[in-house]
């Protein structure tokens, strides 16, 4: 991936979960670089306005970072973004969801596989697994 594409896509996350969710916590956490991990965005404008990474992991998929811009919000975007990695992406998709927001992953496909914990940036996330 190209440093300008990464530092857009790191750029839109920290606007997203450090500023406007006023969560202190290391979004560079050493996965964005690993060759595995699969990058994936709407542009808008020349800007990625949506924006979802996938990590390869020992027992299949986890789905994270599923972040789309203020002034984007309600159009589907991450929903495209979601459906795309499903159609795509073979194995296991697990993600963890903010809590408020697990009706909608249910409506796309997913389930609630545990108890509703802090992911350590003081936001609640519940564990999700889509079911094919």
């Amino acid at each position: 991936m190209e440093s300008e594409i990464l530092y857009k896509i790191l750029r839109l996350r920290s606007e997203i979960f450090v500023v406007e969710q006023s969560s202190i916590y290391l979004d560079l956490d050493g996965h964005d670089t690993d060759p595995q991990t699969r990058h994936i965005w709407i542009n808008k404008l020349d800007e990625p306005v949506s924006y979802l990474r996938v990590l390869s992991e020992s027992d299949g998929n986890r789905i994270g970072r599923v972040a789309t811009s203020a002034e984007f919000r309600g159009r589907g975007l991450a929903t495209e973004l979601l459906e795309y990695v499903a159609d795509l992406t073979e194995g296991r998709l697990t993600l963890h969801a903010q809590s408020h927001l697990a009706d909608w992953y249910i409506s796309l496909g997913y389930v609630v596989t545990g108890e509703e914990f802090d992911d350590g940036d003081g936001i609640p996330h519940l564990p999700m697994i889509f079911m094919r």
